[in-house]
């Protein structure tokens, strides 16, 4: 599940401040500045229009209104006129400027996000909820976007705004201006108090709809299994629940804007009434003229939008910046360091006759995942293992003793704590990652297939491979049957491959894997999802490919023991015994219990399965 962390007092030591998170978004709206200047402009012009408004009904009341001269009055009615257009076309103007920029802007941002998430560490994606991820990517993103385009505008020219017709009502009589003013000391100690607790709870709210979409996601998903086991009930109890805790926290927020908008909303009124009510005592003995209470009263009601928009703004900036704390979360989470020196010709090219043609080695190399507890040992504790150049070494072990783990090191998906991997005499740390991984092919034991046609999805594993080497691989996979799918291997698999049966789908990730004609090539248990018939196809086929390649082969069974040379035991985090098949079942017992649970209780001595044909 994703950390939901909150950058307050309780966790950071210090309070978090609005202003410096949206300020991070600064590096981006940059590219857009000038355009949002001219927004900013457009908008600050149409505001001081809307404030020339009130001086010119000051004059319509003192002028042609007092003194019934008609021919003065049209003029200044036509300008009305006019500023009412200016305003218009200067808001059009401020809408039009930044649209496609900051549609530019999301998605520059939004692919950074997608490019940091493919290059963060695999122990990031095990710690992160899959639609805490999503929600960063789509509904944070519209809200940064949404405040670069309007309330940060806003605040800019609000701003303004109410500068500008502070300064014009002193003109116009600074005794109502004061009492105008009266609400603006305790208006900004309660926009700081409300901006503390509203930001609590727009991050909680943020952080629930990310979780609310990793139910969503893992329904959908697993749906076969939540029909199968009748549990879709349960499923929809617990996304009732959480979009319960949802609702309450939107509420809580709603509360809190709900309480500063009845303040900030009645305050100015209640101090506009003063104002009024003084203004009109001024008019009666002849110390301020009609037309200027006009105008004052006039400008004091321009000045409402800015004042009563306040709320507004100051909500969507705090939804704006913990989006924006969200977002420089995974952009600030540290990368693996890839260190490597020059690429060079280091490994073997995958016929066995690199530098050194020494295979692969393990030596002395030790993990534990970052978020074990300190108390417990390390899951791998010295692995040492030599799998010569050219042979193919099955890895077998009990369920958790980390043997998909160690071949996980090999292209670097999780990083050794201790210890060195070598390829050909070459530490893999030295590569880069690139490199290694063109080197290094992988088949997993669940087979992963994207939203793409069976070309797409194989092709993976070398793009630049042509229709030759895609149907050696789909031979060697025994995928024929993809010949048979509506389109051939233009068909499209659909999400997660599901439109496909599980051994069609390891298939063709068996064939992904060896359609590069890797060097090295790590197989988890290739054959758990194949009937016998198929298992016997793959096997021959594979031997051809593993006759050519150094290979690593994690295996459960005898039938997968028997495609390698020789095979190492994984026991307590380090490797127990190395042998051939027959030597292992005549000397380790642990090997014998692994391969057949009644194998070390035979009266007659150890089972032994003969093995195939050699390559």
């Amino acid at each position: 599940m994703a950390e939901n962390r909150q950058d307050d007092d309780t966790t950071t030591g210090r309070r978090r401040s609005t202003v410096r998170s949206l300020l991070r978004l600064w590096p981006y709206a940059r590219a857009v500045r000038r355009r949002l200047a001219v927004s900013v402009g457009s908008a600050v012009l149409a505001m001081l229009s809307v404030l020339a408004v009130p001086l010119v009904l000051g004059r319509i009341v003192d002028g042609p209104l007092a003194h019934h001269d008609l021919a003065g009055l049209w003029p200044l009615v036509g300008l009305l006129l006019l500023l009412g257009l200016v305003e218009a076309a200067l808001f059009y103007t401020r809408r039009v400027v930044l649209a496609r920029p900051l549609a530019g802007l999301e998605t520059a941002m939004r692919g950074d996000l997608f490019a940091k998430l493919q290059r963060l560490p695999i122990s990031f994606h095990d710690r992160w909820g899959s639609g805490q991820l999503l929600s960063r990517a789509t509904a944070d993103m519209y809200t940064m976007r949404l405040f670069l385009a309007f309330p940060l505008v806003f605040l800019i020219v609000n701003s303004v705004m109410f500068l500008a017709g502070t300064a014009v009502m002193f003109t116009q009589d600074w005794r109502l201006a004061l009492i105008t003013l009266l609400p603006a000391v305790p208006l900004f100690l309660l926009t700081r108090r409300f901006e503390h607790g509203y930001s609590g709870a727009s991050r909680l709210a943020q952080d629930q709809n990310g979780d609310l979409a990793t139910v969503v996601e893992e329904s959908v998903l697993g749906i076969r299994i939540l029909k199968a086991f009748g549990r879709h009930r349960s499923m929809a109890e617990r996304f009732r629940a959480q979009s319960h805790e949802l609702r309450r926290t939107e509420l809580r927020k709603a509360g809190l804007l709900a309480n500063l908008w009845a303040v900030i909303v009645g305050l100015p009124e209640l101090a506009l009434g003063c104002a009024l009510a003084a203004g009109a005592y001024l008019v009666a003995h002849d110390e301020l003229s009609a037309g200027t209470l006009v105008a004052f009263l006039s400008t004091a009601l321009a000045l409402r939008w800015p004042v009563e928009s306040l709320g507004w703004l100051l909500a969507y900036a705090n939804e704006a910046a913990t989006a924006t704390d969200r977002f420089f979360e995974v952009l600030d989470e540290p990368e693996d360091a890839d260190r490597h020196t020059a690429d060079g010709p280091g490994p073997t090219d995958g016929q066995g006759s690199g530098p050194t043609a020494d295979g692969i080695r393990f030596s002395g190399v030790r993990f534990r995942y970052p978020d074990a507890p300190d108390d417990t040992p390390d899951l791998l504790a010295g692995i040492e293992l030599h799998v010569r150049s050219g042979e193919t070494m099955a890895l077998v072990g009990a369920t958790g003793s980390g043997k998909t783990t160690l071949t996980a090191l090999l292209p670097r998906l999780y990083e050794a704590t201790g210890g060195t991997i070598t390829l050909d005499g070459r530490d893999i740390r030295e590569l880069s990652r690139e490199r290694l991984r063109e080197l290094v092919a992988v088949a997993f034991e669940e087979p992963t297939l994207f939203s793409a046609t069976v070309r797409e999805n194989v092709l993976m594993g070398a793009p630049g491979a042509g229709e030759e080497r895609l149907r050696s691989a789909l031979s060697t996979a025994q995928a024929g049957f993809v010949d048979k799918l509506p389109a051939g291997v233009d068909t499209e698999v659909g999400e997660q491959g599901l439109s496909l049966s599980g051994g069609q789908r390891q298939r063709l990730a068996l064939a992904r894997a060896v359609v590069g004609d890797p060097a090295f090539l790590v197989l988890d248990d290739p054959l758990s999802a194949l009937d016998v018939h198929t298992e016997a196809l793959v096997e021959r086929a594979l031997r051809e490919v593993l006759g050519s390649t150094t290979a690593l082969v994690v295996a459960h069974r005898p039938s997968t023991v028997l495609l390698a040379d020789r095979v190492a035991v994984l026991a307590d985090g380090r490797i127990e015994a190395v042998g051939t098949h027959q030597d292992l079942l005549r000397d380790c017992a642990h090997y014998r219990e692994l391969m057949s649970g009644e194998a070390a209780l035979l009266p007659d001595g150890p089972l032994v399965l003969e093995k195939g044909p050699a390559r």
